[in-house]
């Protein structure tokens, strides 16, 4: 047809996920991260979902205004459990209450403490949702993404597929329940929204998002991922890269002689077995890592052909 324009496809800004076990520092690299961007030029968002966020006290920021600014290219939010729980109630918890309200007699307030304490993957999908509509407002060409310790995330990316098992089952389990009790839509429509957010966010993720695994040469760290990988690719998830945090360049002091040769055997193993992942290590610092200064640190660490940037 003359004239007609095709469309083009959406921007997204490009998202970063942080992820590790609690304590194995992924909230310093993702804040060094994020610095790197920002002192590039590029305008970026260093986004936290852990239930206890440190991006403020690394950046060394007082205040409780959400966004923070950092400075003309860096911000900060970090959104907390209730903050978290508040979102999802005002975009989806009108919706699943609808739902579950066809079965049992009970106010919004009981459903919501019941789906805080029973159903919490509801509130993860949320957050898979949130992130998604933020890369989609252009407002940032980058989000770092710092998640909640590895156990509560690994659910997080559990939740859409779960849904979608169950919505597989919907059109039996639901054909007889006509209309919400609350703004009498059919409830199929309802599912049908669910099951095409659901679909939205899994590929959102498969194809959106960089993940990159944070870890420390320790035992059981190490031993735990093999399974971490292999719960990452059920769901068509890639690990971009792995880093190593706090690995020890051993000095005259035989105690950190002793922990560098013990932790050798780990890496030795992480560089043999994840040889096709990108691998960096990030050594120990003998200070905490906060500030500006300090940040720039181990960002030269984690970007270290990167071109030297004026901030």
């Amino acid at each position: 047809m003359s004239g007609s324009k095709k469309s083009s496809p959406p921007r997204w800004a490009k998202v970063t996920m942080f992820s590790g076990k609690g304590g194995v520092g992924k909230t310093t690299c993702a804040a060094a991260t994020a610095l790197h961007y920002a002192s590039h030029g590029q305008s970026t968002l260093a986004l936290s979902t852990d239930a206890t966020p440190s991006l403020s006290h690394i950046f060394e920021l007082p205040g409780e205004e959400k966004p923070k600014k950092v400075n003309e290219s860096l911000y900060i939010n970090e959104l907390g459990e209730a903050e978290v729980a508040r979102m999802w109630d005002d975009k989806f918890g009108r919706d699943v209450y609808d739902v579950f309200a066809t079965f049992v007699d009970v106010d919004y307030q009981q459903f919501v403490d019941f789906t805080t304490s029973v159903l919490p993957g509801l509130r993860d999908e949320f957050m898979v949702d949130y992130i998604r509509e933020l890369s989609l407002k252009n407002n940032y060409e980058n989000i770092i993404w710092d998640t909640a310790p590895l156990g509560q995330t690994l659910a997080l990316l559990n939740t859409p597929g779960m849904l979608v098992e169950h919505l597989k089952m919907a059109p039996r389990i639901y054909t007889r329940l006509k209309l919400s009790r609350v703004n009498k839509e059919p409830i199929l429509n309802i599912i049908n929204r669910w099951r095409k957010l659901s679909s939205e966010e899994i590929n959102f993720l498969r194809n959106n998002v960089r993940f990159v695994l944070v870890t420390i040469p320790e035992a059981l760290a190490v031993e735990q991922l093999d399974s971490v990988f292999l719960q990452l690719e059920r769901h068509g998830l890639i690990v971009d890269q792995l880093i190593v945090n706090n690995v020890i360049k051993a000095d005259g002091s035989e105690f950190l002689k002793a922990k560098a040769r013990l932790q050798k055997k780990y890496l030795d193993f992480i560089h043999k077995r994840y040889q096709d992942i990108e691998i960096t290590e990030v050594p120990m610092f003998p200070y905490e890592l906060k500030g500006w200064d300090r940040l720039k640190e181990v960002e030269r660490i984690l970007f270290p052909n990167s071109t030297k940037a004026g901030c």
